[in-house]
Order: structure tokens, then sequence, then C-alpha cells
């Protein structure tokens, strides 16, 4: 453990008071939310720092001492910020904050920084900086004797702030990140069950980075993962998992066979379809850190493909009306040629009447996808004066399969690929160098959902190209259309099914997704604060495009990972008919909650911070 506890407390309290003023104004829109949901009085409460039964210094030692010395007191580097604004480190750090990486190799720190009046990253007051299994069973032992709040990270990526938590224990897998491949994975007890498959073994706190280079540009297979390499391995899974080719492969917690995971009570479990088939259905998509610890995931490695390609233009229409028209372009082409299991990623409907292409394929010659669009440019070209098309000589590309997520020098020249630029780095640290707007963002609102395949049927088109020209009047929407599994085999669906997804993601095209952030801030900065206004009035014209959307769609689902920090029928809006078995486990596994995510299952019970348990 590093520094006193005098000096800690000290420095921790100077980040709460320059933060707290215009932290729970910034909170205020949370507040009002939860006082209208949350039952009159409490019976149960966890305990915060000075308050009788907050384990002492001689407790802490010993936790320290169990697990190794990887128990360390958290700050926050904005410490510094909210001190000496105009310091050189924290100019310094301001830049850091676009990487990633950086972002993730920090225990103070989330990818996010915020969303504008519902959270703030705020640090833990300990860690566990876990690197084994062990270490994880000391850490949610200790929390459950004591009362404390718990709070577990991967990959930070969580844009319900659901990775991090003041006043808590955190359990940091981020070191838990071995990666091992498996010519003939069975799983335990599943032994004369289950036939051997080829699969990859891989620690929670993993990265997809990494995991794809091990997979695929080493071993020349495929595990289906997420579209963001920079977001942990257990936290997608977790969440159902999305990737940019899940219209062929289907979701990544489909592909799930094991898991071993650290439950409530402090056992170390394995989950798999033969032993503990339950807990397995409900870590398959049911929600980071609600149901235990996951520390170690065995997936299934697919048959890699012969090429991955991209698509990327965009395309100007001169007026309203033509970008209306444009609308209905798109979607009849899709439908007549997307939909399947080549296709994935995102179409873009702009609010200043702007299409932007950026799609993924999978199993097709640059040629064969050039023959693929063709019929959509020539009808485009056809009407110069009503549109204009971006060329580019790599509108279109394609790669070997087992190249796509190396960082060749062709992808660096281009700007698809960033690196980690931090001295020392390791040469596998990569991202998409269109994921860099992500880093350290604070949300001002993002609101998503599932449009059902219907949508695309002949007398039903033209009403979906009217609401999503109706909804760019108020804010620009994207459609993901890897992250709706219609037009996916029939296997993929069944694995998808075998989940705690929302079943509406199955027969769904694509995901409609509006959203809206500012570049990295944080209240009480100087120089560095978020933009409240811009941010509530950008809130309001994303919920104004859903509201249009929700004229077509009225209750269509969301995806949890990506979804209203506010929504107040999320349970239905996360896992519809599924929720109801997901309470079921989570009851057997955990049932005196010691496990807490906002919105997450069971959390109906708890005050928003999930420190007061109601009867």
């Amino acid at each position: 453990m590093k520094s006193s506890n005098k000096d800690m407390s000290s420095k921790r309290r100077r980040l709460l008071q320059c933060a707290v003023g215009i932290t729970f104004s910034y909170g205020a829109r949370k507040q009002m939310l939860a006082s209208a949901q949350a039952p009159a009085s409490g019976t149960l409460a966890r305990v915060r720092p000075g308050e009788p039964g907050w384990p002492s210094e001689t407790q802490w030692n010993e936790l320290s001492q169990q697990v190794g010395g990887a128990l360390v007191k958290v700050q926050s580097p904005l410490a510094t910020c909210l001190k000496s604004p105009d310091s050189d480190e924290c100019r310094q750090l301001f830049k850091e904050l676009k990487n990633p990486y950086f972002l993730g190799d920090e225990l103070g720190l989330t990818q996010s920084l915020g969303w504008v009046d519902a959270w703030i990253s705020m640090p833990s007051v300990y860690a566990v900086a876990a690197r084994n299994t062990n270490d994880v069973v000391a850490a949610v032992d200790f929390a459950r004797r004591h009362n404390m709040r718990l709070v577990v990270k991967g990959g930070g990526h969580s844009y319900q702030g659901t990775s991090n938590a003041p006043d808590s224990l955190l359990i940091w897998t981020r070191k838990i990140n071995g990666i091992t491949l498996q010519d003939a994975f069975v799983g335990e007890g599943c032994e004369g069950h289950t036939p051997p498959v080829r699969a990859v073994t891989v620690g929670a706190g993993a990265l997809w980075a990494h995991v794809y280079d091990a997979v695929t540009t080493h071993a020349g297979g495929y595990v289906q993962g997420g579209g963001c390499m920079t977001v942990g391995v257990a936290g997608l899974i977790q969440s159902g998992g999305f990737g940019s080719f899940s219209k062929a492969y289907g979701l990544a917690a489909g592909s799930l066979l094991e898991a071993e995971v650290v439950t409530a009570d402090g056992a170390v479990r394995i989950a798999n379809a033969c032993t503990n088939p339950d807990l397995f259905w409900g870590l398959k998509g049911g929600g980071g850190g609600s149901l235990g610890v996951v520390t170690r995931l065995t997936l299934r490695v697919h048959e890699l493909p012969e090429t991955f390609g991209a698509v990327n233009m965009t395309v100007k229409a001169a007026s309203a009306p033509a970008f209306h028209r444009l609308i209905g372009l798109i979607v009849d082409f899709y439908q007549q040629n997307l939909l399947n299991p080549h296709w994935g990623e995102q179409i873009t409907l702009r609010h200043d009447n702007v299409l932007k292409i950026a799609m993924v394929f999978q199993g097709l010659s640059r040629g064969e996808a050039q023959a693929v669009w063709r019929p959509f440019m020539d009808t485009v070209a056809r009407t110069p004066d009503d549109f204009k098309v971006e060329f580019s000589p790599f509108k279109i590309v394609a790669t070997s399969a087992r190249d796509f997520w190396a960082p060749t020098m062709f992808k660096r020249l281009l700007g698809f690929v960033s690196t980690d630029d931090r001295p020392g780095a390791p040469k596998d640290n990569v991202f998409w160098s269109g994921n860099r707007g992500e880093a350290g963002q604070v949300l001002h609102g993002y609101e998503s959902a599932w449009l059902p395949a219907a949508l695309l049927q002949d007398d039903r088109r033209q009403a979906l190209a009217d609401t999503l020209f109706a909804a760019t009047r108020q804010w620009s929407v994207t459609l993901h259309v890897n992250k709706g599994l219609a037009g996916a085999p029939d296997e993929a669906i069944a694995a998808a099914r075998n989940t705690a997804t929302n079943p509406a993601a199955l027969d769904a095209f694509a995901l409609l997704i509006a959203a809206a952030e500012g570049p990295p801030a944080y209240p009480g900065i100087q120089g560095h604060e978020p933009d409240t206004e811009l941010a509530r009035w950008n809130a309001r014209a994303i919920g104004h495009a859903m509201d249009e959307v929700r004229k077509l769609v009225p209750q269509p689902g969301s995806y949890l990972a990506e979804s209203d920090f506010f929504d107040a029928q999320w349970q239905r809006s996360f896992w519809g008919s599924n929720y109801s078995r997901l309470l079921a486990v989570k009851d057997r596994y955990d049932p005196d909650g010691l496990f807490f995510v906002h919105h997450g299952v069971g959390s109906e019970r708890w005050s928003p911070d999930g420190f007061t348990r109601f009867g």
C-alpha cells in the first residue's frame, strides 16, 4: 500500500469537495429519478468511510497481506488538475485522456469520464488489483464481511458508469489477462455430452485487441468479440456482446463455452452448459457486475473467412426532400442486398442531410463487394443535382482476414489504426482510429432501439424511411446493422436465443442509436468543465428523435451496453421476457445483493447509489 492514510484521506477529500458542488447538481436528473422510484425508507445500509463498521487500518493491512500486496489506495489522476488546472501535469493528462490504453491502465479512471446529469467517474477508496482468482475471492469475502459497496472493473467501458463507485472497494481484473488457445476443449462436467471444439481461454481483464491478435493474426482463427478493440472481454460477454461480424457469427455470449466466476459467498464456480447451467445462462447477457466476478472465459474459435473488408463513403443530399428520398434508397438497398451474414457495422443518417456509410464485410473479395454496391452508386449518380458522393480510391477495401486487426503500415498510413503512443507501450496495443473520440468522453445522451426486420417488408419500408427522416430532423441517427441478428445464420440465432439478451435482438435488422458526447472534461477543473447547457440541449434533441422512432416501434427494446441511463423501463428494455428468470438466478447466487450496478439485475431493490437496500 502506498502513502499514509492521512495524506490519502486529505487528497481524496479535496477531490470530492472540488467535484461535489458541481457533481450533484450535475447529477440532479438522476436524483429526481431516484426520489420518484425509491421506497420511503431503507432496511439495510452499506458502510462508508468514517462510519462505524468501516474496516480498520489493521483489517486493511490483513487484506493487503492476503492478496500479496495487490491492495492499492486509489487516487484519480484528475486530483492534480483539480488543484492545479494550469499545470504542465494537467495539460499532459488531458492529452493522455485521448489514449484508451492510458485510461484502461489507470485504477482511478474509466474510459468515459461521465454523463451529464447522470454520473461522474469517481475513484474507489481501495482497490484489489487482482492477479488471480484467489485475489478476487479475498476481495469478495472482505467486502461481504464488512458490508461494503463493491464494484468490478475490467476494461472500464461502461457508459452507465457501472465500473466505478465512490466510497467502495474495487476489484480490478485488468491484470488477469492470459490468453491460451486449445484445439479440443470440453467443458467441466460435459465429458461425454459435448464434442471437443477449438477454443480460446481468456482472462477476464484481457482486451479484444490482444485476443484478436492471438486468435486471428497468429493462429488463423476467429473469435466473436467486440468492434472496439479496447473493450474488456468479460464485460462484453456479460452484456451479450455485438461485434462487427455478429451478422455472421452471432452474439459474443453465444460463443461462450465456459466461465469461472467468484460468487457472492466467495465460492469459485465453473459455469457451462453442464455445470451450474442457470448461472451460465445468466452470465451470457445478464450484465456485468451483477451475478459475480468473472475471472476466466472460454470461447469458441470459428473458422476464419478468406477476407475481411470495409466500405466507407458519404453522400450529401442537396435538400431535405432529396435526403428523404436518399433514406428511402438506402433502406431499399439494404433490404435487397445487405441483409445477410456478409455485412455489418454502420449506416448513419445525419441531421445535415448526409448519409455516411461505414460498413464492413466478410467472405467477399473487393470486386464482389464493389459489385454489390454498384446499383446503389449508379442510382445516386443519375441525379447529380440532388446527391454528391465523396469518392475515395479506398472507398471499398479488402484484406486477408488474418491481417484485419494487425497494425500494418498500410492501415496506419490511411489512418484506420492508431497505436498506444506511450513510451515502451506493447506493440499490440492498437485501436481503430474511429474510436479515439470515445476516449475520455463525457456523454450528453445515449439511446438505442432495436428495429424489427418486419419493417423492411414491402408494405412497411416507406413508413420506416419516413420515420428515419423525421428522426433526423431532430438529431442524427445510426443504424448498427451488426447489432440486430435478422439475416444471420440459423445456428447464430439459436445460440443467441439461449442467452439472457432481450429476444428483440433476434429478429431485429439493426440497433438504432442516437447519441452525443463532449471531449474529456470534469467538474471543478477550470477550463475543462463539461458544457452542461449544450449537453442538456443535445439530450433533449436525442429524446425528440427517439420519440419519432417510438411512434413506429412503441416498445422497441434496447441494448443494455448502449442505452439510456434514465430508462425507467430498463428491465423490459434490456431483457424483455428474460428478466424474471434472470432475477431468479440473482436470488440464488447473490441473495443479499452484494453485487450492485446501475440498472442491473435486482438493482430496483436498492437506492441509486447502491448503499441502501429497501424492504
